[in-house]
């Protein structure tokens, strides 16, 4: 989501001042359904080479991996295992799935993975930040002409990326995953049992069973694979939104622009927002700590807008939930957590679109890397000491910063209303869209550093005065 533009940069920068921020390392035959086995000269092949035993004789197979999940982390896991030439199957239970988000995409994104122009819904390059008291703060001024925030349609875009996995070499199966077996030994198989939608006249939820040497997850904050693994629990927001056609007055309004609210009577614990899409606006909001009332807060956030939306049409309803942290085990043995699966969401922004891609590509060029473009079978620790460790090196800081200082802009109105004064800052704005848009974080000036955390202070003292007193949470 959008938020992360305008908290990401300074959050590091105050982090960094404050001492949060640090690096850390943190079957017989290949035919489906039939018994494979990994034994070769009666020892286990266990980062070995991958060899099934077929007519009494031993032959080199190629590694296979099921990627559960076909969005962006589903589709980008995909694409990299096939086309290193490993043979690779896509499970969706749902091809023309439409998950609820916000939409918003880095630009660094469309160069880094190859994205036509044409999925881009709208470009924004302006941005408004109301606060609860209905103060607004322009953002993007320090924007330049070829800098924008990517907006686009989620069916859009994972159909894209899917269908570019499948070309690439990917096996799609279009089935809901009811079951993983893990594998009983260190070479054993693992079996996934599945209902298969893939002739939905004939034989629609029929069982099948799939056997594969890994798995990836990447299905979502509701992961089938992650329970079956024994990934452990994770906390979760739900985001709830709308689509709203608007009329073509109204919609040339947000021709270039995305809209946050802050304030309790919207989120007590997130934000809501108005994205801009090719013909509509997506309409929403979320909450961790009060999910029963995410209708009471929609609510709020049609009324806080209400002006802007006049006249507009309902033409779709989502809601989705959306991890808070990673989860306690993101390994285990050769299954694997990518996305929203592993919980690589991040805390206040919930952005996920970026580093759910990022994520299942990271973890799929380490399994090539590791199985030696699929001719062994990695092992857990393998898997840890490149997937994982890479992934928390260069993330860690920006997703602990986040969680930390969610509790300081996030805890009342009045934090909330700091909050949108400081986003009005031509320095914090600079660092921020450099940050968000290049996934890099911008060293800034210490004088400046300095300068701000006195700003922050000031800030919080002038939003006592003038900050709507906080209500309880609606039941």
């Amino acid at each position: 989501f959008f938020f992360f533009l305008v908290c990401n940069s300074f959050f590091v920068h105050l982090g960094e001042m404050m001492g949060f921020v640090g690096s850390v390392g943190w079957t017989e035959s290949g035919v489906l359904g039939q018994k494979s086995s990994f034994v070769c000269c009666n020892k286990p092949i266990l980062g070995g080479r991958v060899g099934r035993r077929t007519l009494g004789r031993w032959e080199m197979m190629a590694l296979r991996v099921a990627v559960v999940g076909g969005g962006p982390a589903g589709a980008c896991a995909a694409e990299t295992l096939a086309a290193a030439g490993i043979e690779t199957y896509l499970i969706e239970r749902k091809m023309d799935n439409a998950k609820p988000c916000g939409g918003a995409i880095p630009l660094c994104m469309v160069d880094e993975f190859d994205l036509p122009i044409s999925l881009i819904d709208r470009k924004v390059r302006k941005m408004k930040m109301i606060s609860p008291s209905n103060r607004e703060v322009d953002v993007g001024k320090t924007l330049r002409d070829d800098e924008y925030i990517g907006m686009l349609r989620r069916e859009v875009l994972d159909s894209f990326l899917r269908e570019r996995a499948i070309e690439k070499g990917a096996k799609p199966i279009n089935g809901l995953v009811t079951k993983i077996n893990m594998a009983k030994g260190d070479s054993d198989p693992y079996s996934i049992e599945y209902s298969d939608y893939e002739d939905r006249e004939k034989d629609a939820g029929k069982s099948k069973t799939l056997e594969v040497d890994m798995v990836i997850g990447a299905d979502g904050a509701n992961s089938r694979v992650a329970r079956d693994m024994d990934a452990g629990d994770y906390n979760y927001a739900i985001a709830f939104q709308e689509r709203i056609k608007l009329p073509e007055d109204k919609m040339e309004y947000y021709k270039e622009l995305a809209e946050m609210y802050v304030g309790d009577d919207v989120s007590p614990d997130f934000y809501a927002w108005v994205f801009p899409k090719y013909d509509h606006v997506g309409v929403g909001t979320g909450t961790v700590i009060n999910r029963p009332a995410i209708k009471t807060y929609q609510k709020g956030i049609r009324d806080r807008a209400a002006e802007k939306l006049a006249g507009g049409k309902i033409i779709k309803v989502e809601a989705h939930p959306i991890p808070e942290h990673p989860r306690p085990r993101r390994v285990n043995g050769r299954v694997a957590l990518v996305g929203d699966a592993a919980g690589y969401v991040t805390k206040c922004s919930g952005e996920g679109i970026y580093f759910a891609a990022k994520s299942g590509r990271m973890c799929a060029e380490a399994i090539v890397q590791v199985s030696q473009n699929g001719n062994r079978i990695p092992t857990e620790s393998q898997i840890i000491n490149s997937y994982i460790r890479d992934w928390d090196n260069k993330y860690w800081s920006t997703y602990k910063v986040l969680d930390i200082l969610q509790a300081v802009f996030y805890r009342n109105n009045v934090a909330r209303e700091a909050f949108v004064e400081l986003c009005g800052d031509d320095y914090v704005q600079k660092v921020t869209f450099d940050s968000y848009l290049y996934k890099t974080v911008t060293r800034g000036s210490p004088l400046e550093d300095i300068k701000l955390l006195f700003t922050t202070v000031g800030s919080f003292i002038r939003a006592n005065s003038f900050a709507p007193q906080d209500q309880p949470l609606p039941q």
